[in-house]
């Protein structure tokens, strides 16, 4: 008696011993950063951002349901033995088994090697997220080394799908300039409109004070455009075999999101104008629907024009013999042994290396100097000659509500003698052992109501020595310069307040003028020297009504006071 079903090309309980060893690694030495999320599992951190508001990750529950419920049906429609069953089911080129083209299960032990060198690259670089996609990489290996390329197949998308669950750090710097487009237009329209809204960084206010909205990050459109785009994605490779159907479905949803939460910002000032803050609340809760009306809906008649207009033909699927089946089994079992032995022996490897980079003392440097206490800077000068006097500026709880509990401050607030109303406000937060202490200046400036004007890159005096590794001269360093003002009504009526930003970041032998850079420079020693430096990031402020070059002077005359004290020159270091 014959059967056209393959036999001996899974292998379960290897694929559990090689599974069970993994998940050792990514539960007790998953997760190396510990500044907010206390655990060593990358699960555990994982599954926490899906019920942390301000991670923006709630969707994630709903995307691993959907990637549960895409496995269970990919894998039911995927006939025995058939190559990337979910392919063949949903436009992948069937036909070929893991009999027939002499598959072994070694592709599987490459997935699951790949998974764990690259979360050991995520560990050492207190990448959690990084770590996450290596978890995904591994258990494809467990799949394909459990079922063949049946079950490789059918959890190929499942798994690539629930990197939308995941929490990316890029999305905060994409949410904020998202934002900033979605109230700019809206603002744009309610002055098209005539309603004279007037515009703060992320506030729209009322000019005679009868409303008054903050368009917080939950409003930017980011988390509507990550759910919306994984729903687009989805909806194509439901309905689409071809790959490139499908990613036009996902790039119709990118503009439709943005124009749907400019309809959302621009409905709440229109209500709020003719009803006063009540209706436009009622506008907010409303419209929240109406963007995954619009989107979604847009997203939908794509899919039925590319269906109508340019329809797919259907797949040709060809059947595995009896005979290629036999020719694979012979051997298969002892390769998926020798699989499971090698993955176990990676993973236990693995845990002892990393268990030893976790206890070892802070390696790294710190480019400015300490205080007493040796976790925050030393305390900045309180005179500057005869010509500044600096204030103290505390730091507020929500601040170190905030950050890691050993980030280190020193900031004060310098008034010159001959004006007071001349000032310059210096801060300088120094990270702990967690590189998460530090985050992007733009967004905290927009949440406290600037609207940042324009950006441009920055050099100050140092020092001796100061440039040495910076790029910007002699004695020199480089910065981010920010113009940024803020819109008050006054008695004459509407003004606009100015000011400039600087803000720059020491590390152990480097200064940097940008956030990008400083977390490439950081994840490279942390990777390839296992070395952690205390970033310090420094920031300055103050008022630019005498334009931008008056403004930068002062800053000049300031730091000619407080850099020696505070910041180390980085020759000699």
């Amino acid at each position: 008696m014959t059967s056209s079903t393959p036999r001996g090309h899974s292998f379960p309980w290897a694929a559990v011993v090689a599974g069970l060893a993994g998940l050792a690694v990514f539960q007790f030495f998953g997760n190396a950063t510990r500044g907010y999320i206390d655990t060593a599992s990358v699960l555990g951190w994982w599954g926490y951002q899906w019920f942390d508001p301000a991670s923006e990750t709630e969707h994630g529950l709903l995307i691993v349901a959907l990637s549960g419920w895409l496995g269970w049906r990919n894998l039911r429609r995927a006939p025995r033995g058939e190559l990337g069953g979910a392919g063949a089911a949903a436009g992948g080129a069937g036909g070929e088994t893991d009999a027939a083209d002499g598959a072994w299960p070694w592709p599987a032990f490459g997935a699951m090697a790949g998974g764990l060198a690259l979360h050991a690259v995520g560990f050492a670089g207190q990448q959690t997220r990084v770590s996450i996609v290596a978890l995904l990489v591994f258990v494809w290996g467990v799949a394909r080394l459990g079922g063949g390329r049946r079950w490789s197949g059918a959890a190929a998308f499942p798994l690539g799908f629930l990197v939308f669950a995941v929490p990316l750090g890029a999305l905060d710097t994409m949410g904020f300039w998202l934002r900033l487009w979605v109230i700019e237009a809206s603002a744009t329209l309610a002055h098209a409109a005539g309603i004279g809204v007037l515009q703060n960084g992320t506030q729209l206010v009322a000019p005679d004070g009868r409303y008054h909205y903050d368009v917080v990050a939950a409003c930017s459109g980011m988390r509507s455009l990550t759910a919306l785009a994984a729903l687009s994605l989805l909806v194509g490779y439901l309905n689409f075999r071809a790959w490139w159907r499908r990613g036009a479905l996902l790039a119709v949803c990118f503009p439709l999101v943005l124009v749907g939460n400019v309809a959302r910002i621009s409905s709440i000032v229109f209500a709020a104008q003719w009803g006063g803050q009540g209706w436009g609340e009622r506008a907010h809760d409303v419209m929240g629907y109406g963007v995954f009306v619009i989107v979604l809906g847009g997203v939908l008649a794509a899919a039925a024009l590319l269906q109508r207009w340019w329809p797919e033909r259907a797949p040709t699927d060809s059947a595995p013999t009896e005979s290629a089946v036999g020719r694979a089994e012979h051997g298969a079992r002892g390769s998926a042994w020798g699989v499971a032995v090698a993955v176990v022996g990676l993973a236990t490897g693995e845990m002892i290396f990393l268990r030893g980079l976790a206890a070892m003392p802070p390696r790294g440097g710190v480019g400015v100097v300490l205080a007493a206490d040796g976790q925050n800077p030393v305390e900045l000068p309180a005179f500057l000659g005869t010509e500044w006097i600096g204030r103290r500026a505390e730091v507020t709880a929500v601040e170190r509500e905030l950050l890691p509990p050993d980030t280190g401050f020193a900031r004060k607030n310098y008034v010159a003698v001959a004006d007071p109303t001349s000032q310059v406000f210096l801060s300088v937060v120094l990270s702990g052992r967690d590189r998460t202490s530090i985050h992007r200046p733009e967004i905290c400036l927009v949440g406290q109501g600037w609207t940042i004007t324009g950006v441009k890159r920055a050099a100050f005096r140092g020092g001796a020595g100061a440039g040495a590794r910076a790029g910007e001269g002699p004695g020199t360093f480089p910065a981010t310069v920010l113009g940024v003002r803020r819109e008050v009504t006054t008695a004459s009526g509407r003004a606009v307040v100015p000011h400039v930003v600087a803000y720059w970041f020491v590390g152990g032998d480097a200064v940097v003028g940008t956030h990008g850079r400083r977390l490439a420079l950081d994840a490279w020693n942390r990777v390839a020297h296992a070395r952690a430096d205390r970033w310090a990031y420094v920031l300055m402020q103050t008022d630019a009504a005498d334009g931008e070059e008056a403004a930068l002077a002062r800053m000049q005359a300031v730091l000619d006071g407080t850099l020696p004290a505070f910041q180390l020159p980085l020759a000699g270091r």
